[in-house]
């Protein structure tokens, strides 16, 4: 006979539940008996801290006995009679402070003493050196900043939990100190990028996020209605054509850093909003956008790493030697020993995809297929740095075509570690073929795909005023800081992934 289910909380649950309710209950009475004191931490308004823990202990020399001032929350505390060790954890690591009662004096120590792991404090004090050479603060005056309402997890077990980690970033980022290491990455990851570019004569631009055309990828679109016009508006999907318009009026190197909305699902390589660095060149070609991107790749990681060469899922990932450039074509001959080149023709395709068992729809010409069999069959292999070139003419519709064999488009995409890490044409600007294009996108939406593009009239209008020979690429950020920072998933690098709600709101 099967055991019948018990959802009931167990004894054991149930005393640990008893337990916590006791310890928040105790936290309360704290606070409330600080403010009739009138020492209420919350109404503190500033605190002048002089130092932050690193720098303390990497300029010890030149601190040594000097006072400083530091600021941050208590991570660990140890009570001995007249004198207390407590540890505390500020923006650059953690310190050890010395609070002796004959220091700081009697009352403030009594209060000291009552002080929470997870409360945050001020101390004033002199720089010195244990009897077990460790570098801490003594203590000359402690100040409760804020009284910690909630309890931490368990210091040695940290915050395990994934789910509760992207919910609860706020302590994530307090328990877990890589974690803050990497959104300090990520920081100096956009930095480096923006040092380059603005070295190489790039200007930074914004453009619009709600549209009412989301152009420039294959996605579908996330829409609303903006009340104050009665129109519906859509979130942007791409960056591409409102860039293009601003080569149209002479500014020749523009690029916009900024978050974009694909109406998609959640893995370990996408997110609903994701940021994405566009970048447009006028008078160059998608080789050398593929120069940029290497160069730029490289010193990015030379400024944030240190190296060229960084460790990525058990890989050691070698961006300082010349990155492999291979055709579409080629790449799905290398692997899977068929050449497109030969197959005649959509039908002669289809057969094809049958036997090796590639799905496909209706819809889908030889171009497609090869791309189906690119993603199949090839894109795993492509652990180091490798532009793949010259896509079909069927999967890039604002992409300029190879003169000499116009099936195919001046478009290359890198991949790294299996990923795919930007995409870069020599845009298309023929405005008698790209209304071709739109045309043949619109076919494709009037047949069900909801990723297809709409037809955009001003941008078309842009093109008849003329747009120079342009270069130009988007970059995933998130996956090159993934790449940077040694992290298996999207959500690991965004502060604030989206997340499905609990009982109908984050919990």
């Amino acid at each position: 006979m099967a055991k019948q289910q018990n959802n009931q909380p167990q004894g054991n649950d149930v005393k640990q539940e008893q337990d916590i309710n006791q310890l928040l209950k105790i936290k309360r009475e704290k606070l409330s008996a600080l403010q009739e004191a009138g020492k209420d931490p919350f109404k503190i308004t500033k605190y002048d801290v002089t130092a932050h823990s690193r720098d303390i202990k990497e300029n010890y020399g030149q601190m040594e006995g000097k006072t400083v001032s530091i600021a941050g929350r208590i991570m660990q505390k140890r009570v001995m009679g007249k004198a207390s060790f407590c540890n505390i954890q500020d923006l650059k690591g953690n310190i050890q402070s010395y609070v002796a009662r004959d220091s700081i004096g009697e009352e403030p120590y009594g209060d000291f003493k009552k002080y929470d792991v997870g409360d945050i404090v001020g101390i004033t004090g002199e720089v010195f050196k244990t009897k077990t050479e460790e570098i801490s603060i003594h203590a000359s005056s402690v100040t409760l900043l804020t009284k910690s309402l909630q309890i931490l997890p368990e210091k040695y077990h940290g915050l395990t939990n994934t789910d509760i980690r992207y919910r609860q970033r706020y302590t994530d980022l307090i328990m877990n100190e890589e974690v803050k290491e990497t959104f300090v990455k990520r920081s100096k990851i956009i930095s480096a990028i923006r040092r380059y570019l603005d070295d190489q004569g790039f200007m930074e631009v914004e453009t619009p996020m709600l549209v009412s055309n989301a152009g420039g990828a294959a996605a579908r679109p996330f829409e609303t209605h903006f009340n104050a016009l009665d129109e519906d508006v859509k979130l942007r999907i791409s960056l591409e054509l409102y860039l293009k318009r601003l080569i149209v009026g002479g500014m020749e190197r523009v690029y916009e850093i900024g978050r974009v909305f694909r109406n998609e699902g959640l893995d370990t390589r996408h997110n609903p909003e994701f940021t994405l660095m566009e970048l447009y060149q006028a008078y160059t070609d998608y080789n050398g956008m593929m120069d940029l991107t290497e160069n730029m790749f490289r010193y990015v990681a030379q400024e944030v790493c240190g190296t060229t060469t960084v460790p990525y899922g058990g890989h050691m990932i070698d961006l300082g030697r010349p990155f492999e450039r291979i055709t579409m074509v080629d790449a799905v001959k290398k692997y899977t020993g068929i050449d497109f080149e030969q197959i005649p023709d959509t039908d002669a395709a289809k057969k094809l995809a049958d036997e090796k068992e590639v799905h496909y729809e209706a819809r889908h010409t030889k171009g497609d297929i090869l791309n189906l069999f690119f993603e199949e069959f090839v894109e795993e292999h492509l652990v180091q740095p490798v532009f793949v070139m010259d896509h079909p003419v069927e999967i890039s519709p604002l992409t300029k075509r190879k003169p000499d064999k116009p099936d195919y488009v001046e478009r290359f995409e890198l991949f790294i570690t299996g990923r795919e890490m930007c995409n870069a044409y020599s845009e298309l600007n023929d405005p008698i073929d790209q209304r071709e294009r739109f045309k043949a996108q619109e076919e494709l939406l009037a047949q069900g795909d909801e990723e297809a593009n709409h037809t955009d009239e001003d941008f078309l209008n842009a093109l008849e005023i003329g747009m120079p020979p342009t270069g130009g690429i988007g970059y995933g950020i998130d996956r090159l800081v993934m790449l940077l920072t040694d992290s298996p998933a999207i959500r690991d690098v965004l502060l604030f992934p989206t997340m499905k709600t609990l009982g109908g709101k984050d919990q």
